[in-house]
């Protein structure tokens, strides 16, 4: 069968086993943007993500003797949930590999879902590592893996979103914007489209600090990034699948590239004005709606919310990621004298009424000086900081300005 026609008998597959979650017009955003703006609520989702979609959708089509065997799978996040999920479901006992350094509430998580059936290997300290350990499980004892995403089964699974919304749809609609990471959704999806509704354009959006199918797309070849930034871990790889590739390099109209900085932005306001709790791939879609904010005025757009296993311990990263992104926060090292008052001069003289120092911290040196001193700064107004700048430079404190210095700002704060 080719995709579509597995997309189709997902949807059968998938009956009575996931919920088809509610396409929802968001008042706030389509206002906003002067358009008719829908979410598609995969939050919503049994594991709270999409990924049981393709995950049962593969793991339902193996042959008695595969499941009798047992599977393996790789996943430090949603394709774990929805796979440990499948498998008490369907009574098939999987071993999930997860790095070292997964929170202990994922692994948690996927206990609970998967009870009896599964076993959890921690095994390095990347992704790559624990893809590695399951690879070679799988191929040692004949089990098989599931991929999270680069197979048609479940390509197919995560397609049947397409068919869910053009269901619920009142009106034609002119964009789906669509979160890629490995490009499994991206490419079910937008083969839905290819045949249901041809006119409707599928942008697709990835973080900025992972943008694996954009190159992929630019190259003509998927290709392993060199470095990517891993805070939207829903939607973070190094490198795409090379049948998520083929489907997603002739549907894909479009695709954006969004800051994290933004993307965190997004999850604040979400919560703030919404009550709704997204994980960073999860909004990534609605952050990339300022990017196209003059192409989908007056039109019919829907976002999909791809989830919400949002981690509680991540808040402070994802507020200081977002004054960053905002110019509302700011960090420098600053050359102090070594003697009682220099700090309460710095605050008198350099810092308006509502600025805030968030972050000192000062490293006296004997028989020098002056000493080093890592501040964050938090304003008020975003404006403000060109005459912070100016005023420390006119009372005579030197400084480096670490914002716009990624590698020293991650070795010193971050």
């Amino acid at each position: 069968m080719n995709l579509f026609d597995e997309v189709k008998a997902a949807k059968e597959q998938l009956k009575g086993v996931i919920n088809t979650t509610p396409l929802l017009k968001n008042n706030t955003l389509s206002e906003e943007f002067k358009a008719q703006i829908s979410l598609k609520r995969e939050d919503l989702q049994m594991v709270r993500s999409y990924k049981i979609r393709g995950a049962y959708n593969k793991i339902s089509s193996l042959t008695d003797l595969e499941k009798s065997t047992g599977i393996v799978c790789a996943s430090a996040g949603n394709h774990a949930q929805g796979v440990a999920y499948s498998c008490n479901l369907l009574k098939i006992q999987v071993i999930i590999y997860m790095p070292k350094t997964t929170p202990k509430q994922k692994i948690k998580q996927v206990q609970l879902f998967g009870k009896s059936f599964v076993e959890i290997v921690l095994v390095g300290d990347t992704f790559d590592d624990a893809y590695a350990a399951a690879i070679a499980n799988a191929t040692e004892n004949k089990k098989s893996f599931i991929h999270p995403f680069d197979d048609i089964k479940v390509m197919a699974g995560q397609g049947t979103i397409g068919l869910e919304i053009l269901e619920d749809a009142k009106e034609p609609i002119d964009y789906v914007f669509v979160p890629i990471g490995g490009g499994g959704l991206a490419s079910g999806l937008s083969e839905v489209f290819k045949h249901l509704s041809p006119h409707t354009k599928i942008i697709g959006v990835e973080p900025e600090g992972a943008p694996a199918m954009k190159t992929a797309i630019e190259k003509g070849t998927t290709i392993a990034l060199d470095h990517i930034d891993k805070f939207v871990d829903g939607a973070a790889v190094k490198q795409v699948g090379e049948q998520t590739f083929a489907v997603c390099k002739n549907n894909i109209h479009d695709i954006i590239l969004v800051p994290e900085g933004k993307v965190c932005t997004t999850i604040l306001r979400l919560y703030n004005e919404e009550a709704m709790v997204v994980e960073p791939a999860g909004a990534l879609t609605i952050a990339a709606l300022d990017f196209y904010a003059d192409k989908i005025k007056g039109k019919n757009v829907v976002c999909i919310v791809s989830g919400s296993n949002n981690d509680i311990e991540r808040t402070a990263e994802i507020k200081e990621r977002s004054l960053i992104y905002e110019g509302l926060m700011h960090y420098f090292m600053i050359q102090f004298p070594q003697r009682p008052g220099a700090l309460k001069e710095f605050v008198n003289n350099i810092l308006g009424p509502e600025d805030d120092i968030t972050y000192f911290q000062f490293a006296k040196k004997n028989s020098r000086e002056m000493g080093s001193a890592i501040v964050g700064l938090e304003l008020k107004n975003k404006n403000d900081i060109i005459s912070i700048k100016n005023r420390m430079t006119a009372n005579g404190f030197e400084f480096k300005y670490l914002n716009d210095k990624p590698d020293l700002y991650t070795q010193l704060i971050g």
